[in-house]
Parts: structure tokens; sequence; C-alpha cells
């Protein structure tokens, strides 16, 4: 069974598994606490985890290693890989 988006795909935008993982995770609360912030019933986790991978997957969030001392780039969220 083939999954989208595959993990290379993810691991091409985002250069290691830690930054992948940390980029998703906290773009995902973002989107669970907008929702909640909107409709006051919180997405779940595993459905706003899928939307934050979609969102890198489609190029939406860009990912930078912090390795280089950089942040990870949201167009409505800020993302911040260096915590």
């Amino acid at each position: 069974m083939m999954l989208y988006p595959s993990i290379i795909d993810l691991m091409e935008k985002a250069g290691s598994r830690y930054s992948l993982v940390i980029a998703a995770a906290k773009r995902a609360r973002q989107i669970s606490e907008e929702t909640f912030a909107e409709t006051e019933v919180g997405m779940d986790g595993a459905r706003s985890i899928t939307e934050a991978v979609k969102e890198i997957a489609a190029g939406e969030i860009e990912v930078i290693n912090s390795d280089n001392n950089e942040t990870v780039e949201a167009d409505e969220a800020d993302v911040n890989t260096e915590e």
C-alpha cells in the first residue's frame, strides 16, 4: 500500500526527520487550536497531523533545518524548529 505523501517526498522538503517531525507537530497544534477557536470543537490529533503533512507536501510550509539556525516558514503560521 502506497501512502501519500510519501516519506521520501517529505524528506526532500524537510531535509531531516527531526525537522519534519517538529514542523509537522507544531503546525498540527496550530491547526487544532485554530479549529477550536473557530468552532469550539477541536480537530482530533490524527486529522490535524494529516493536514499539517499535506501542507508540507504541497509546499505551503517551507521547512528549513534548524542546524542552520533558521525557522520553518508558513503562510499563516509562525512555526519554528529551534525549540
